[in-house]
């Protein structure tokens, strides 16, 4: 593996000020529509670009660092855009353009109120979720990571009516808790080690930590990430904040918040405790046991479901521990797809919700129940359901398949049959719970209320198929564009080299 040199560069913090930036253009064009969406469109396609230039010295072993403020010797407010954090950086800037696109098709055609501050609160929220990918250290990583909390709220209390406000006020109650606890876990980080400064291999690796204490920490970061990651049983306030508008369902299951979530979970297993250390303390099998619970219990819980943004939901809550227990595995085949599940659900699981919300604007239907024959008068929107629903299910050629495949390898190369058995098990119920909403669009015949309608919004409809097509396209070569097969093997060989004989969970080298 190339020696890593790290350069300073303002990219990284360019990145995640840009949106920043847009904030008070959009509130200052709030009586002006088309300019206050121009603004946000302009800081999408200016975030993309800028992140992107990074990816060439990432592949190079370069890495762009700033520090924008120190405050006290080995303490400071610090980006550097290494290799994982681009590869988060880049699902969540690239799929922000399409979102950008779509949000403005969904709120003017669902005519929804307080506009401005709902593309504030977006912006806020990308500039967040761009600061929690390049963060240097988990100083950074929480401040931003908080922000994110605080941003989100206004865009789940969207409708402002009381299911509205009692998901608002449930959703920060989860997410403000957990960040008190994750102040606890980083305190003690720094107590025990000296330093808060993600390193590949773990941070904490060649420290003399006995297994009780790491226990404790790693409890500490699990209930402090675990709640925007989903994991049972601090998932709740993750379905109840489905009462949001579609496009902030797509940014709360997608791009942003629960991403995040899952991201801080491998920042921690693989840059604070190490794969070695969470190998001789037991903590993979923490992280296995709830990861492996969570998607068996999600995925029922979705079969039940009539709400169709109810039942995503469940589903996001199962693919989200498919990651975690992909990281829990400890082998290299494991940890690369759960990093490829995390930018492969992202372009899957978008493409559902925007269906989703086309369906709502256009036919104001939101029960499962409803949609007979939804599939003959919105054919392009429900084929990229279609496209959705077979990659979750592990279908090939959609993307999802090729990390599902390199999970259950990772679960192969550990010897854990029963982990192999969830992954096989998960993706038969998401075939249960996806496949009777295609069967019902395309092979039932729908009501008189479906005449004289057809697709929803040009605004809606094509970020719809392009995400569709991403999953396809990335299915059949997942290096496309943007080289994530190459970036995931890259952080997983900085994260178990020299230790990649590491098995896990109980196999041996």
């Amino acid at each position: 593996m190339n020696e890593i040199v790290t350069y300073t560069s303002p990219i990284p913090l360019l990145a995640v000020l840009v949106s920043l930036a847009a904030v008070p253009l959009i509130y200052a064009s709030s009586n002006r529509p088309n300019l206050r969406e121009f603004w946000t469109l302009a800081a999408a396609f200016i975030k993309f670009p800028l992140v992107l230039s990074l990816l060439p010295d990432a592949f190079a072993g370069r890495v762009a660092e700033w520090t924008m403020l120190e405050i006290s010797p080995g303490i400071a407010l610090q980006f550097r855009a290494d290799s994982m954090g681009l590869f988060f950086a880049l699902v969540a800037s690239g799929l922000w353009i399409l979102t950008c696109f779509y949000s403005i098709g969904y709120v003017r055609g669902a005519n929804e109120k307080k506009q401005t501050r709902y593309f504030a609160s977006f912006a806020v929220c990308l500039s967040a979720t761009i600061g929690i990918a390049f963060s240097a250290n988990l100083l950074t990583f929480l401040i931003f990571y908080e922000i994110l909390s605080i941003a989100t709220y206004p865009l789940v209390i969207h409708k402002e009516d009381r299911e509205a406000m009692r998901s608002g006020r449930q959703y920060l109650t989860y997410a403000l808790t957990a960040g008190v606890v994750l102040i606890a876990a980083i305190g003690l980080t720094y107590h025990l080690a000296g330093t808060m400064d993600f390193k590949a291999g773990g941070l904490l690796a060649g420290l003399d930590l006995d297994a009780n204490t790491a226990k404790v920490l790693f409890m500490l970061f699990l209930a402090g990430v675990g709640v925007k990651a989903g994991i049972m049983p601090l998932q709740s306030w993750l379905p109840a904040a489905m009462v949001a508008p579609t496009p902030v369902s797509a940014l709360l299951h997608a791009v942003a918040v629960v991403k995040s979530g899952v991201f801080g979970v491998i920042r921690v297993v693989g840059f604070v405790f190490g794969p070695e250390l969470m190998h001789t303390a037991g903590l993979h099998l923490i992280l296995a046991t709830f990861a492996g619970v969570t998607i068996l219990l999600a995925s029922l819980i979705a079969l039940k479901q009539d709400d169709l943004k109810a039942r995503l939901a469940y589903s996001t809550v199962g693919h989200l521990s498919y990651i975690i227990l992909g990281v829990a595995l400890i082998t290299p085949e494991g940890f690369t797809g759960g990093l490829l599940h995390l930018s492969n659900h992202a372009t899957t699981k978008i493409a559902l919700f925007f269906c989703a919300g086309a369906i709502y604007v256009n036919l104001h239907k939101t029960k499962i129940s409803q949609l007979d024959g939804i599939g003959r008068v919105m054919p392009w929107t429900m084929a990229a359901f279609t496209v959705g629903a077979m990659g979750l299910s592990g279908i090939p050629p959609i993307n999802a398949f090729v990390s599902k495949w390199f999970l259950c390898r990772g679960a192969l190369q550990a010897d854990q049959m029963i982990i192999l058995g969830i992954f096989i098990v998960s993706g038969l119920l998401n075939a249960a719970y996806f496949f009777p909403i295609v069967h019902r669009a395309f092979f039932r015949k729908g009501g008189s209320d479906l005449d004289h309608h057809g697709e929803a919004s040009p605004l809606m409809v094509v970020p719809i198929c392009i995400v569709a097509a991403l999953s396809i396209l990335l299915g059949l070569q997942p290096n496309l564009l943007f080289n994530f097969f190459d970036l995931a093997s890259g952080i997983t060989e900085s994260i178990f080299y020299p230790a990649s004989t590491l098995v896990g969970l109980g196999g041996t080298p």
